[in-house]
Order: structure tokens, then sequence, then C-alpha cells
């Protein structure tokens, strides 16, 4: 399947997807609660890397690249590679690092596909659970086989929604702080777990009503995205645009509560994101 000339099989793309994220799946429950101090270093400030994250990583490129040895790469420990390809797969091994260097069991692999700047497939797969979130553009999005909806709530006291700290982006604290509280005072719970991509799965399946944080990465935001939006919710920037793979700021939810969320976010958030 070298150079595709036109567009592959999505379904097809789709199946080697959870394959792979199965694959790697399988050493990240091997590793579970076994990550010793010398396992662990930091890439940054406040952020880390694991020997299980670059090996579940590896394992996830290789398996792959057997079947689209020209697709691009953009992945979250080895970065993004220099081919010039319409396809263009981000990979997160394992989001929800901190997580599993805690040993608190909320983390997942998720892979997505693009082409030509748009999502194709999405897997987000969550080992500890067994919970496999799938979804192709046009073709509807599933947990385990059973097709999925975004939560038919439609009143803010009603929902729970889903957020995540900024801890790569301080400077954007404040502003952050501000949108939390806004919606705190409007929703019934806020919850924030740690794993963005399970983040934007739960709100795919009516878990959280909705999702909102800023200065993520693609490869956080690929499968999540396109599950949102196969089941029939809304995912834009905070200005209600369609910067928000580009960003990494985002409000994903259902389609009501989206846009309840937006009217406290956007006045906040004006200007301010950089």
């Amino acid at each position: 399947m070298n150079g595709f000339a036109a567009e592959p099989d999505w379904q097809e793309v789709l199946e080697h997807s959870v394959e792979a994220a199965k694959l790697a799946g399988k050493i990240l429950v091997r590793n579970f609660g076994k990550i010793a101090a010398a396992d662990i270093e930091n890439k940054s400030d406040f952020d880390f890397v694991t020997k299980v994250d670059r090996e579940a990583e590896a394992q996830i490129i290789d398996y792959l690249a057997r079947f689209y040895p020209d697709f691009s790469v953009h992945a979250e420990e080895s970065g993004e590679d220099s081919r010039a390809s319409a396809f263009q797969w981000l990979i997160d091994p394992l989001d929800g690092t901190k997580n599993y260097i805690h040993s608190f069991p909320v983390f997942c692999v998720s892979i997505a596909l693009k082409y030509r700047g748009q999502i194709q497939t999405g897997v987000i797969y969550a080992p500890m659970f067994d919970e496999l979130f799938t979804a192709v553009r046009g073709g509807g999005a599933f947990l385990n086989g059973k097709k999925i909806r975004v939560s038919a709530t439609t009143r803010m006291p009603d929902a729970m929604l889903a957020t995540g700290f900024p801890h790569a982006a301080k400077r954007y604290l404040d502003v952050y702080l501000q949108t939390f509280r806004e919606l705190f005072l409007r929703v019934s719970a806020i919850r924030r777990a740690g794993s963005a991509a399970l983040d934007l799965a739960y709100t795919a399946c009516g878990r959280f009503e909705g999702f909102w944080e800023f200065k993520l990465n693609p490869w956080d935001l690929g499968a999540g995205i396109l599950l949102v939006e196969e089941a029939g919710g809304l995912v834009t920037d905070p200005a209600g645009g369609s910067r928000h793979l580009e960003t990494g700021d985002l409000i994903a939810a259902s389609r009501a509560i989206h846009r309840r969320m937006l009217e406290v976010i956007r006045p906040i958030c004006e200007g301010k994101l950089g």
C-alpha cells in the first residue's frame, strides 16, 4: 500500500489502528505499577516521559509502518518527521503519563490519521478498562462496537463537564481559572481526570456533557475530536472557530451545551490565548 494516489480504505486503516493501539495497551498493562524512578525522565518542567511511553510508541509506529510506510508521523515522544505526505499519524502512546507514574489507572492510547488536514480515523483505547473507542469520518462513533452519542442533556445545571489544568502553559493559568470559576457556578460538577483523550471519548459517549482545555497538542486531540463530531457533538476553539487542532485550545460538547459553554468562555478568552 505504498504511496496512495487516492484515499485508502478507511475502515482498513481503522482496523490497523485498533491493532496498533491494543499492542501498545498490552505494554502499558504489563508495566503498570512497576515504574521506578530510574524509568522516568523530565522532558521539561512538569513534563515527564517513561520508558513505557517510548516502548509503546515504538510498537505503534513499527506496526503501522508495515502497512503504510509512506505516511508521516507526528507522535508525542519522537516528534514530527520530515516526510512529505498527505497522510499523517497523530500518536499518543500514553495519554495520562503522570497518572500512570502514580499508578492511577486513568490513561489511554490515542491514534488518529489526518488526511489533507482533516482527521479521518480515530482510536482511543483505555486498556485498564478494556474500552475501545473508534470512529471513521462519516461512519459514526463506537465504544466496543456499540454506537455512541453525546449526552441529550440540554440544561447547564444538569451538566457534568471535564477539563484539564494548563500545567505546561502556566502563563494562561489566570484566564483558565476565570473560565473554571464561571462554568463551576453554572454546572452540576466538573471533573479533572488527567487524560484529555479520554475526556473527549467520555464526552462522545455522554459520560460528560462537555470538555474544555487550553494548549493541548495534536496527538492529544486528533482521535477525540473525531469521536465527538461523529457522536453528534461540536468541537471548536474558544472563539467558536475551527483552529482548535492548530492552537490546542478547544471546547467539545453536545451542541446544546457547547453553545452555553461558548457563551461563557469566548468573552473571557478573547485576545488572551495567543
